[in-house]
């Protein structure tokens, strides 16, 4: 770690390629320490530096061996290479068990640091404050809340460090890999659960209930003067509206508060429509399933994700991210019943249709913003007009902010989803989601008001590059009745229940980020019994002349339809479809819907 230090001293690591820094003197500086039991390796470096999984591990071990009447450390699964993804449980009672957490009258915060390895600030911010709780300094918190502390959640990629892994971020020094040794995402796989790291993180959440959950990020993208932002899905957009009234109304100005006490500006996650010209606005961002923060927002599960500011010093970055858990902790020491009453509501809250899917709106809303004052030149390397930021304040009174306020699609809610039980891995996955799901008898009985339903994909079109690994596909769909289906031994999911709008997000195939939309179901896209020809052409001449109606239509098509007529392919496809030697199941969703009438 230190021969990067040296590194960077001979100017071989070098931020000159970045944007000039606005002076900052934040009086959070006070919470560093040089020397003394338990400085961490961050503070030993001056701010500039971040330890390696090894260095994270062993001062996990002596927050532990400091204070282990009220921290312990446990291990929540492993990565693909066989790291442990560790977790510090911090409480003022024993045994350090998810029931006594849950009933010690305490709310519970869990924060994760590192979902993208190289945006690590929330790591070192973390051992500072859980530093500050093993030495006494802060003997306040474990009174107000829980905490339960992931350093690393992705490990893997967390040692893939090196000096060149974000051009466009300042330090650390040495920072680790956005993606995980598999090269995928953890914040892109919060409905498909490809990734050990995610599945021990929602085994976590289910467990142990927390209260608040953190999700801790640096922003890339524009300059601003704000060096941490943070967000949550807004009241108008969110699947959990009284929760985010909460977040907005009476945590937010708390932890504003917090942060601008320890000299830091807080601002809204929020990009740019466009980098090149800041005047045309802001885009309010509204998080999808995928996401951390979108899929708690569709579990009732209160969450907010920090975005620290890239180009803010490591220092001064990690220090934010202290100032904003203090601001959090107070909030929901404070507020935490409050947020609890919302929690109960939104659990209760039974949906009869959901918006899947949202679109910019086309008339902004205003927003004062805090911008950086730049200046546009012709680049002969890029042939277009490039901007360079100057290190100076640019205060927006009335900047246009555009957010997704359009509903592109809006789905109906059923009664049930109907899961065949060949599809069991996905109930797995389901039941890791936090949904009930019930397996059915010989003598199940549905009610006499509903009829099941399927859909069939009408046209369909799969991506031409994988996605996170998966050949992603969207279709569109018609909807057929069904008649004389045992359910014996099928997996139902009642949408009467605590999460049916996550529920309806997986199963609904419309929805963007559902198992289908995936590439779950890709096998109803495959046709693996064939028709000879000289079988087919004799058993369609005897159908044709035993259905007039259908003879009619083949009739209709070669006339009309030249391309039809003219190929001798699709002429034969079509009139094996019309035999009942044709794949049933081909295109067909297997999940079933039923439907109250």
């Amino acid at each position: 770690m230190f021969a990067s230090l040296l590194l960077m001293t001979a100017g071989i690591v070098s931020d000159s390629h970045l944007p000039p820094l606005m002076e900052w003197h934040g009086k959070s500086g006070s919470l560093l320490q040089q020397q003394g039991p338990l400085t961490t390796d961050f503070e030993l470096s001056n701010g500039l530096a971040s330890p390696d999984y090894q260095q994270t591990m062993a001062f996990v071990d002596r927050l532990v061996a400091a204070n282990p009447t009220q921290f312990k450390r446990v291990s929540i699964g492993k990565s693909d290479a066989g790291r442990d993804i560790v977790m510090l449980i911090a409480s003022e009672q024993s045994p350090f068990t998810a029931p006594m957490l849950r009933n010690n009258g305490k709310p519970t915060l869990l924060i994760h640091a590192g979902i993208h390895a190289g945006e690590i600030d929330g790591k070192d911010a973390g051992f500072m404050l859980l530093r500050d709780i093993a030495t006494g300094k802060r003997r306040d918190i474990l009174s107000k809340v829980n905490l339960l502390f992931i350093p690393i959640l992705n490990v893997d990629g967390h040692e893939r460090r090196s000096e060149f892994n974000r051009i466009n971020q300042r330090g650390p020094v040495e920072m680790g890999f956005r993606t995980n040794g598999k090269n995928l995402n953890l914040n892109r796989d919060f409905t498909k659960l490809d990734t050990p790291e995610v599945r021990a993180l929602l085994q976590v959440i289910n467990e142990f209930a927390p209260n608040l959950y953190v999700d801790v990020h640096v922003t890339d993208g524009a300059d601003y003067q704000y060096d941490v932002t943070y967000g949550f899905n807004p009241e108008f957009a969110s699947e959990s509206p009284a929760i985010a009234r909460v977040l907005e109304e009476q945590f937010q100005p708390i932890i504003d508060k917090k942060l601008v006490e320890y000299g830091h500006l807080p601002g809204p996650f929020v990009f740019a429509m466009n980098k090149r010209d800041f005047k045309e606005g802001l885009a309010g961002w509204v998080a999808t399933p995928r996401y951390s923060n979108g899929w708690a927002d569709l579990r009732g599960l209160p969450a907010i994700l920090v975005e620290n500011h890239s180009l803010k010093p490591y220092r001064q970055r990690v220090l934010g991210t202290y100032a904003f858990f203090d601001g959090v902790i107070e909030a929901l020491a404070t507020q935490g019943e409050e947020l609890e009453t919302a929690v109960k509501n939104e659990a209760a809250f039974v949906p009869t249709r959901l918006v899947v899917e949202r679109g910019y709106s086309k008339t902004p809303d205003y927003t004062e913003f805090k911008g950086i004052a730049y200046k546009k030149y012709d680049s002969a390397l890029s042939g277009q007009t490039e901007v360079k930021y100057l290190g100076e304040p640019l205060n927006y009174e009335k900047l246009p902010i555009y957010w997704q306020k359009e509903v592109k699609k809006e789905v109906s809610v059923p009664a049930h989803f109907y899961i065949p039980p060949v599809y069991s891995a996905l109930v797995a996955k389901l039941k890791l989601h936090g949904v009930e799901v019930t397996q059915l008898g010989d003598k199940h009985q549905r009610s006499e008001r509903e009829r099941l339903k399927q859909a069939k994909v009408e046209q369909y079109e799969f991506a031409k590059a994988p996605f996170e690994g998966r050949f992603r596909v969207s279709a569109t769909f018609s909807y057929h009745k069904v008649d004389k289906v045992s359910l014996a031994g099928w997996y139902a999911v009642d949408l009467k229940q605590t999460h049916a709008e996550l529920a309806t997000h997986l199963l609904h195939p419309e929805a963007p980020d559902s198992f289908f939309a995936w590439g779950e179901f890709n096998t109803i896209f495959q046709l693996t019994e064939y028709v000879e020809n000289y079988a087919l052409e004799p058993y369609a001449r005897t159908m044709l002349k035993d259905n007039p109606k259908l003879a009619l239509e083949f009739d209709r098509k070669v006339r009309e339809e030249s391309t039809f007529a003219k190929s001798p392919e699709k002429r034969l496809e079509w009139l094996y479809q019309q035999t009942p030697y044709y794949d049933a199941a081909y295109l067909k969703y297997p999940i079933l819907f039923g439907v109250e009438e």
